[in-house]
């Protein structure tokens, strides 16, 4: 889109240069080639996208998302279409009481309330990927922050939710994979 507009800026001026100065009219021919040469590369770059290996594309026309998809490859696309890539590739979100390990900054451990009422500070790295029929769905319901919007609440809730049934003795015991599939299963619920 840069080139396009650098191409009539340059077209503008040539035409205003040679009206106000005849002597520079004999570069008027050469100007306006050069600004057609600009417009012609900034359309073509403009109708070119490449979505790279494990992520989609999703295309919005002046902000109305479109409910295709583009997959991985080379598309040819319409020079006003914006396209927003999503990775679709597994991806984690950790959340950590060690200050540089998880996504946010500081101590980011969640801390939650056992049955017999201790209160234990558990670290966790959820695993997740965007599913592709339904990312332009996500962008137009959630946007591009659904980490901060779905992810990290809905984990965090179902965490505390799920560790209001054991011990804290047996969160990090005997129960300790029973508690992870429990969480598994509530949070794939919701996702």
């Amino acid at each position: 889109m840069v080139l396009i507009v650098l191409g009539f800026i340059i077209f503008i001026a040539i035409n205003v240069v040679v009206k106000n100065n005849p002597v520079a009219a004999k570069f008027a021919g050469a100007g306006r080639i050069l600004a057609l040469v600009f417009i012609l590369l900034g359309i073509s770059t403009a109708c070119v996208k490449q979505i790279d290996a494990g992520e989609i594309g999703v295309k919005s026309l002046f902000g109305s998302i479109q409910n295709d998809i583009m997959g991985s490859g080379l598309h040819f696309i319409n020079p006003l279409l914006d396209v927003k890539k999503l990775d679709v590739k597994t991806q984690n979100y950790t959340m950590s009481g060690v200050n540089d390990e998880g996504n946010k900054a500081g101590d980011d451990a969640i801390k939650v309330l056992t049955s017999d009422g201790l209160e234990v500070t558990i670290d966790l790295t959820v695993l997740y990927r965007v599913v592709g029929a339904d990312a332009p769905r996500l962008l137009r319901e959630t946007g591009e922050d659904y980490r901060d919007k779905i992810v990290r609440p809905i984990t965090r809730t179902k965490i505390r939710d799920n560790a209001v049934y054991y011990q804290a003795v047996d969160l990090f015991g005997s129960k300790r994979d029973e508690f992870q599939q429990r969480i598994y299963k509530s949070i794939e619920d919701d996702f």
